[in-house]
This record gives C-alpha cells, sequence and structure tokens, in this order.
C-alpha cells in the first residue's frame, strides 16, 4: 500500500525517485537519514516527520502545515550554532507508534508548501547544507527503500486526524478495549458512530430486533429507501455503515439474556442502552459480579404544556464505585416515559451517547477527570448538566 501510496502521489515519487529514504508511520511522513551538524561540529544523521495529509489512502493533498517535527539534536551551522531561522520549538513528544519527536521547525513561503516534494526538500536542504560544506560527499538520498507497511491498526485507512492533533499516543490508551454495546435504538447507534472512530480493539453489536422506518429517524447519518427495503436486522444495517471505517465490529444478532450472558465475559467495558427494565438488571448484576465496568444510558420524555420536557442520564458502575446504582438507575418500569412514543428526538439520543462516550475515556485516562462523577444528568427545559456519585 506504500508503494501504491507513492505511485498515485507525484510529490511522494518524486521524493523517492531523488533517493529520499520514505516511511509512512501512524498517519506521518518520515525521512531517514538527513545529515546535520552538531554544536560540535560533528556530522550526524537524523529523521524529518511531517503530518501526513492525503485524499484517500492513495494520493495526498496540500500539507496542513508548514511545520516539520525533527528526531536528532538540533541542526547547527558548520560554525556550531544553531540554525536559527527555522528555530520553533525544543521539547520531546511522543507521538505515538514508537516515534518521539525533539524539536520542531518552522520555514513558511508566502503560500504554504503546495506539495512534500517542496516542504520535504526545502527543509532537507537547510539542514543537510552546513554538514555537505564539511563533506562534499554526505547526502541525505540514500535509495533505499524501506520495507513498511500502512499501519491502519483496526480502521481501514490511516487515522490522519489524530496524526494531525498529535494524540496518538494518548489514543493508545483505548487501544486494547473490547467493548460490547448492548442495544442500538437511538442512543446505542450514536455510541457506535463515534467509537467507530476509536482505534479500539474490538466492537460488539447486541440486538435482535430489525431496522424499521422509524429507527431512521433517530439514527446518525441518512437512511435510505434501499436500505429500508431490505429490512436488515440493526446489528446488520449497522454493520454494513460502520464497517467502513473500523476493521473489528462484530454483529450479534440477538439480545441479551440468560443464554448469552457469558459474551460479556470477554469484554473490558459494556455499554446499556435498553429500556427494558428487567434485561437491564440482569445484565448489570452479571457484570457486577465479574468485575466488568459499564455505562447505562436513559432518557425520560414527557409532554407537559405541549412541549417536551426531560433528562438524559448516564450512570457508571464500576468495581470501585457501584453503591449508588440501586438509586440512579430504574430496575422496574416507571411507568411516566412518553420516550417509546415520541421517537423523533435524534439530539437526545446523540447527547446521551457523547456524554457516555466521553465518559468512558475519562475512565481510560484520555480526557482528564477531575470529577470522578458516576452519575450526570442533563435537564432540558432549565438547561443544567448535574455531576453526582463522586468516588471518594
Amino acid at each position: 500500500m506504500l508503494q501504491q501510496l507513492i505511485s498515485h502521489s507525484p510529490d511522494l515519487k518524486r521524493l523517492q525517485d531523488e533517493g529520499y529514504e520514505l516511511e509512512i508511520k501512524g498517519g506521518y511522513l518520515l525521512i531517514h537519514h538527513v545529515p546535520y551538524v552538531t554544536h560540535l561540529r560533528e556530522v550526524k544523521y537524523g529523521v524529518l516527520v511531517s503530518e501526513l495529509s492525503l485524499a484517500n489512502s492513495q494520493m495526498t493533498i496540500k500539507p496542513n502545515t508548514h511545520v516539520i517535527n525533527f528526531i536528532g539534536e538540533f541542526p547547527c551551522n558548520n560554525y556550531g550554532s544553531i540554525i536559527s531561522a527555522i528555530q520553533h520549538g525544543s521539547h520531546n513528544q511522543d507521538l505515538g507508534n514508537g516515534i518521539v519527536i525533539n524539536h520542531s521547525f518552522s520555514n513558511k513561503p508566502q503560500h504554504g508548501y503546495p506539495n512534500y516534494y517542496e516542504k520535504v526538500s526545502t527543509y532537507c536542504n537547510i539542514i543537510s547544507s552546513p554538514a555537505k560544506s564539511i563533506d562534499p560527499l554526505i547526502t541525505e538520498k540514500t535509495f533505499r527503500n524501506r520495507e513498511t507497511t500502512f499501519d491502519t491498526d483496526v480502521f481501514q485507512y490511516i487515522d490522519t486526524n489524530s496524526s494531525r492533533a498529535k494524540i496518538n499516543a494518548i489514543n493508545e490508551k483505548v487501544k486494547e478495549e473490547k467493548l460490547a454495546i448492548i442495544g442500538l435504538g437511538g442512543t446505542g447507534a450514536y455510541i457506535l458512530d463515534l467509537l467507530s472512530k476509536a482505534p479500539v480493539r474490538e466492537i460488539h453489536l447486541y440486538d435482535g430486533d430489525v431496522f424499521s422506518q422509524h429507527n431512521a429517524f433517530r439514527s446518525p447519518g441518512a437512511v435510505g429507501n434501499e436500505d429500508l427495503d431490505k429490512v436488515s436486522s440493526k446489528v446488520d444495517y449497522y454493520y454494513s455503515v460502520y464497517a467502513k471505517i473500523h476493521q473489528k465490529i462484530t454483529a450479534h444478532h440477538s439480545y441479551v439474556s440468560k443464554e448469552n450472558l457469558e459474551e460479556l465475559l470477554a469484554m473490558s467495558f459494556v455499554f446499556i442502552c435498553i429500556d427494558n427494565d428487567v434485561s437491564r438488571k440482569l445484565i448489570i448484576q452479571f457484570l457486577l459480579k465479574n468485575n466488568i465496568p459499564f455505562i447505562d444510558v436513559g432518557l425520560g420524555v414527557n409532554v407537559v404544556d405541549d412541549t417536551l420536557i426531560g433528562t438524559v442520564r448516564v450512570t457508571t458502575g464500576t468495581k470501585e464505585k457501584n453503591n449508588h446504582l440501586v438509586d440512579r438507575i430504574p430496575f422496574v418500569d416507571e411507568g411516566n416515559n412518553d420516550y417509546n412514543t415520541n421517537i423523533q428526538i435524534a439530539e437526545l439520543n446523540c447527547l446521551n451517547a457523547v456524554l457516555a462516550v466521553i465518559k468512558w475515556k475519562k475512565l481510560c485516562g484520555f480526557y482528564q477527570d477531575l470529577r470522578e462523577e458516576h452519575h450526570s444528568t442533563y435537564s432540558i427545559n432549565v438547561n443544567q448538566l448535574t455531576s453526582d456519585d463522586i468516588t471518594a
């Protein structure tokens, strides 16, 4: 796939044809064997690391930034003083995938770099010229082809969004997660939409229902008539959509019940998105018994004076904190919830999912969590978000 990207991208092909030593890794373009002069006037070799902007898996687009990163000491001129004209930042930063940069450089043309050939060759000339003045035989053009392939992890293509944001190292905190989403109604579908962009090891979908027309109005994206005509199961429909980005999604064509509860033992985390209180209690008791953390989501929506009021709920259960669950999660039918008939409220489903996924990422250490709440609610009519049941 690397050769496909190079052959379809004139800028990368020109770099390779001229002898630059290219590697694609973790959404970054690496240029190896770049000679430079140290402050002791020694010649060493470093690595240039650039963000990689792609139109698709086979073609580059204009670089997103003129800044480039470097692995090595700060390059100097042939007298041993740093090349201050490109000075931008100097601190070690882990970009993930084994890439730890030491410096960043800035040399901005008036309109930016039109392609990666111009960007890479310009920085190589600036950095390597002092070394070549010391030894004219020195070159960055090794004509060495690195044995490398795209490491897309669990995705169908490179996650260039995370590399642009330099959060690949933070993403690694969720890489070993095996997740289950129980229930693919509105909220569960939005949770899947968000999780499909995370580099988790596995995503398991549980729902025994079919995807009907009313589901289209509280689901992410737009469902076509051709999709509805298939009368697919929910898990099959959502698998067909999200397997386009995430390779490790598994569809289970059943509800979770006593017969298949033990399948959840393989999970590291579970999202419960169902409105059957008997099943909810069964699942939660099993997860608590086996120390599997989970989030239970819920909506309560009522009609008052010809308007809708209600609450969005996210309740977390962990080994360390679960004594609040009996007071926070409905385990018997409440009987005063119009949600089941008032279905076209996708924004509430979406909000419920967003709050749940943010909380899960907090538990993973992706986001900072200063409150460590295990129960939160959003009240629509007063626009209030509360955090309760704080970890002691």
